[in-house]
């Protein structure tokens, strides 16, 4: 018994060390997140709401079937529901039946409802998936300004340390008489602006990791982090391509391109069914009924009263009704006119939409082309710039090490370094995500492969 209570606890243990020692990869928070944001789970019900109404349109095709029943008394003056004579005494009766009614034409307007209700229900399946695919950029994000944060924290530490290094050796030349002690305080101020970066460098870490736990719908912030990777530039061929290419490829898979054509599809069901009502309406129906009452009767052949079993007068008492219904619009107040003139405004409304999504979708992808040309430059100039001036850091670090630069002059060669390679990560993964984006609209997934 002890054994297996040990054996619980290490295996519990085990379990909680793995959950907390786990790092994500961006694809994990993709597949997460579409798994369990609160979002998609809403739009998910908002969907199988939707299937339903598919079969509320199917089931208009068929008859329905209702049963009815009731029981009464009365005293005094009443008529006998069986004989139709006026009586005074206490009577107690029941009734039931069964009636069915279905429709057999109402100008197509079920076919049109039930063709409808499939195209709103692959509607609500494009906007859901359109929704993933906001999801999808959000989350990459998130995970990119992480590994930013990082990466600069990173760089700070690094900074730090040479920073360090300068500090022993100015005390070591403050002490041989070769720079003045006024130098060693401003290398110190340097190492404490330093230390500041380093703080909000983690703090930004921290916030960075919530925000992405939160599009993930984790609450463990404090166990939350992602892989330890420091990502180059990915290659990518999707810059072979023109932005019109990636457009017209763009229109043939987006969900919100086809969630709008499919909009159009249901604006023109609408139509139909409208038009529908301008024609005559058939049905047929079908009635059982049947009663009995507890008054008795009197037969002229014996001269005796006599009372039916409850059974009989079931039997004896029963009657069948069927027949059709035809129903023929002549005036309606121009209710029916004025809904088809509705119906031809939501296509021309649908239509427009479509249009303007399309040129969204093409302003769009023309500016991530753009996006993804200019940040590639600037992580071009970047890259150069921190070149320049880590040499210059160099050249200035073999003069201040002789006394031929003072103190000053030396924390801005270093603080110029320090911004220069700050900007150089920004650019970096600001052009990582934005070439996400762009491949994105190629139809590529998010990845960091």
């Amino acid at each position: 018994m002890k054994f297996k209570i040990i054996l619980t606890v290490f295996l519990c243990s085990v379990g909680i060390a793995s959950a907390q020692s786990k790092k994500w990869t961006l694809q994990e928070c993709v597949e997460y997140a579409v798994d369990n944001n609160l979002t998609i789970e809403q739009f998910e019900l908002d969907l199988q709401n939707v299937q339903l109404e598919k079969s509320d349109a199917l089931g208009d095709f068929l008859p329905n079937l209702n049963a009815s029943s009731s029981v009464s008394g009365n005293t005094g003056l009443s008529f006998d529901p069986t004989t139709n004579q006026a009586v005074t005494t206490t009577i107690f009766t029941a009734t039931g039946g069964f009636s069915s009614n279905v429709t057999l034409f109402d100008g197509l307007r079920n076919l049109h409802r039930y063709n409808r209700a499939k195209l709103n229900a692959i509607s609500s399946q494009y906007r859901l998936d359109n929704l993933k695919d906001d999801i999808r950029l959000n989350v990459a994000n998130a995970y990119l300004q992480v590994l930013s944060n990082k990466e600069s924290l990173r760089v700070f530490n690094a900074q730090y340390a040479v920073t360090q290094q300068d500090l022993k050796r100015t005390k070591e030349l403050v002490e041989a008489g070769v720079v003045a002690r006024g130098d060693l305080l401003e290398v110190e101020a340097t190492a404490a602006t330093q230390e500041q970066q380093i703080v909000n460098a983690e703090n930004s870490i921290i916030i960075s990791k919530i925000n992405l736990a939160q599009l993930l719908q984790i609450t463990a912030y404090e166990n939350f982090d992602i892989v330890d990777e420091s990502f180059e530039i990915p290659p990518s061929e999707v810059l072979t391509n023109s932005p019109k290419t990636i457009y017209d490829k763009a229109l043939t898979f987006r969900n919100d391109i086809k969630l709008s054509e499919m909009n159009v599809d249901i604006a023109e069901k609408d139509l139909k069914i409208s038009k529908g009502a301008l024609l005559p309406t058939l049905g047929a129906f079908f009635n059982y009924n049947t009663r009995y009452s507890s008054q008795q009767q009197f037969d002229a052949g014996t001269g005796q009263f006599f009372r039916d079993s409850f059974r009989d007068q079931l039997w004896i008492n029963d009657g069948i009704s069927y027949g059709a219904q035809l129903s023929i619009p002549i005036f309606n107040g121009f209710t029916v006119k004025n809904n088809i003139k509705r119906s031809k405004i939501g296509i021309d409304r649908a239509k427009n939409q479509l249009e303007q999504d399309k040129l969204a979708l093409e302003t769009t992808i023309n500016q991530a082309y753009v996006d993804v040309k200019s940040f590639a430059k600037a992580y071009e100039a970047a890259e150069k710039t921190v070149e320049a001036r880590r040499l210059a850091f160099e050249y200035s670090k073999e003069r201040f090490d002789v006394g031929l630069m003072n103190s000053f002059d030396y924390s801005q060669a270093q603080s110029r370094v320090d911004d220069a390679e700050a900007q150089l990560i920004r650019t970096k993964y600001d052009y990582i995500f934005r070439l996400k984006v762009l491949e994105f609209y190629f139809g590529m997934p998010i990845t960091l492969d």
